[in-house]
């Protein structure tokens, strides 16, 4: 539910109740991926998505439901059958949906808000609810955050569940995931196992363009639209400014690995060299290939790349940094302009994240969404 934080914010301060569905787990070739949500409120407004349309109508019935009838439920939608008016993934999958009323005085109302806060001002939190086990546990939640790691809120069970899920989320959260695990009851493999959803929201990665030309521009905004916090660095105060890259959180005028060296970056960051110019590329990227970032990419002919490839090893870069280096950087796309050349890096980027193969979908038999496809869901019933 973090990924609607904002309007669901908003919804509590407005002192709206409302009920929220979550996608727990996913299998096959399903839409969306655990932590996608859904919410109704008890005027029937509807904001969010949980599979792209295909069982949003049941869904939305099912959240006004668990409002009226306040309790939790956890259902399974799979894949259509031969009646046309069946509800199912049309696509193909499995995805089970928790559904969680949020009500005004309801406890879990305040672990919620605090979750929802956090998330909407962009400040790490992870959320913490059971999906599965005994039915008075389902829906309760805890809230884990940097500054609180023992958690606010909790279970109501055994004290030592609620040691354990809140290190256990502390966990996702320090690599940003959303997921499930399994627990027994009493925080341990003992009592009877219990199913947890635990939500990740932090900041969002970074993606800093070193060069400020007009295929940064172009970059810029792609990166803006995939959800980065753009930087854009250039030692040239003359190009690097407001007026060329409005899209861009924050524009730096320094030598690009000076500020590389001073500037925060961690396992999601992606680093884009447009500068192709021997002086700005090989400093920076003996630095970035050193870094433990997701991605380093560098612009330039072929010709470009193998004379920077000589001057980064007469530096000491070795081969095994060189292999991290995408250059000449993006996918082959056959792109010519700006524009094109920020989608084709952009692709590269999405397929080195997810794992992807880069080739046509067309005549592949690669899976279409790689994430959460590597098993099924585990068999869940409804709960009430």
């Amino acid at each position: 539910m973090l990924d609607i934080a904002e309007e669901l914010h908003r919804w509590v301060e407005q002192g709206r109740d409302f009920a929220v569905a979550t996608v727990v787990a996913v299998g096959g070739s399903a839409p969306r991926l655990p932590g996608a949500a859904l919410a109704v409120d008890a005027d029937g407004t509807a904001i969010g998505s949980v599979s792209g349309g295909c069982v949003e109508g049941a869904v939305y019935e099912m959240c006004q439901q668990a409002l009226e009838d306040g309790e939790s439920v956890l259902e399974r939608f799979g894949y259509s059958d031969e009646d046309a008016f069946a509800v199912g993934l049309t696509c193909g999958g499995v995805i089970d949906i928790l559904v969680t009323p949020v009500r005004s005085g309801d406890p879990v109302r305040t672990v919620i808000t605090t979750a929802l806060e956090a998330a909407a001002k962009g400040q790490a939190a992870a959320l913490a609810r059971i999906v599965a086990g005994p039915s008075e546990l389902v829906g309760r939640a805890l809230v884990v955050r940097p500054e609180d790691p023992s958690g606010h809120g909790g279970f109501g069970a055994h004290p030592e569940l609620d040691r354990t899920i809140a290190a256990e989320a502390g966990a996702f959260l320090d690599a940003g995931r959303t997921g499930t695990l399994e627990i027994g009851e009493r925080g341990s493999r003992c009592g009877a196992p219990l199913t947890v959803l635990v939500e990740s929201s932090v900041p969002p990665p970074r993606m800093i363009v070193f060069g400020a030309i007009d295929f940064a521009s172009a970059l810029v905004r792609v990166g803006t639209f995939l959800g980065y916090r753009v930087t854009v660095c250039d030692a040239r105060p003359v190009f690097a400014t407001a007026a060329r890259f409005p899209e861009a959180d924050e524009i730096v005028v320094e030598w690009p690995h000076t500020y590389l060296e001073r500037t925060e970056v961690d396992a999601r960051t992606v680093l884009c060299v447009l500068t192709h110019d021997a002086k700005f590329d090989v400093p920076l990227l003996r630095l970035a290939l050193r870094l433990p970032v997701a991605y380093v990419g560098a612009m330039g002919s072929r010709r470009t790349h193998l004379d920077r490839n000589e001057r980064l090893r007469e530096v000491g870069v070795t081969e095994l940094e060189l292999a991290r280096l995408r250059s000449p950087i993006g996918l082959d796309l056959g792109a010519r302009t700006p524009e094109e050349t920020a989608l084709s890096i952009a692709a590269e980027i999405v397929a080195a994240r997810r794992g992807g193969s880069g080739v046509s979908l067309t005549g592949a038999h690669t899976p279409i969404h790689h994430e959460g496809t590597s098993a099924p869901a585990r068999r869940i019933g409804s709960v009430a």
